[in-house]
């Protein structure tokens, strides 16, 4: 006694199976299909489901309107420090910082090189070497 277990499938109407992505099909059907669930999902469960799902959405937006009102009211009256905007010009594990100077001597850092450059006498911050 083998058992072989139920197939389940999906066949899309405008699609070919190679056409397919993840978000094509209700998320009901996704988990009858995956065996998530015994019962495949009804039209009014998938309904109720989507209308739920929109009205999350409206009033996830709500609550962010009004939390973006109540900072900036915050901000207008002194109660709460606006966020300093800074400019990031490199990163600690950069081999320089700011502005590039050219170096008679080579530079290696990591994977990188880079020769030194040939300095002109009497030209640039290198001559007190």
């Amino acid at each position: 006694g083998q058992i072989i277990p139920e197939r389940r499938f999906v066949e899309a109407i405008n699609r070919q199976a190679y056409q397919y992505e993840m978000g094509d099909f209700p998320i009901e059907w996704e988990a009858w299909i995956r065996k998530k669930r015994k019962d495949p999902p009804t039209i009014e469960e998938i309904l109720r489901n989507e209308n739920y799902r929109e009205e999350m959405k409206q009033k996830i937006k709500d609550v962010a309107e009004k939390d973006k009102l109540l900072q900036a009211k915050e901000y207008r009256e002194g109660l709460v420090a606006e966020p300093v905007h800074t400019q990031i010009k490199g990163h600690a594990s950069a081999p320089y910082y700011g502005k590039k100077e050219p170096s008679q001597d080579p530079t290696s850092t990591a994977s990188t090189f880079e020769p030194g450059s040939w300095m002109p006498p009497g030209s640039g911050s290198s001559q007190n070497k």
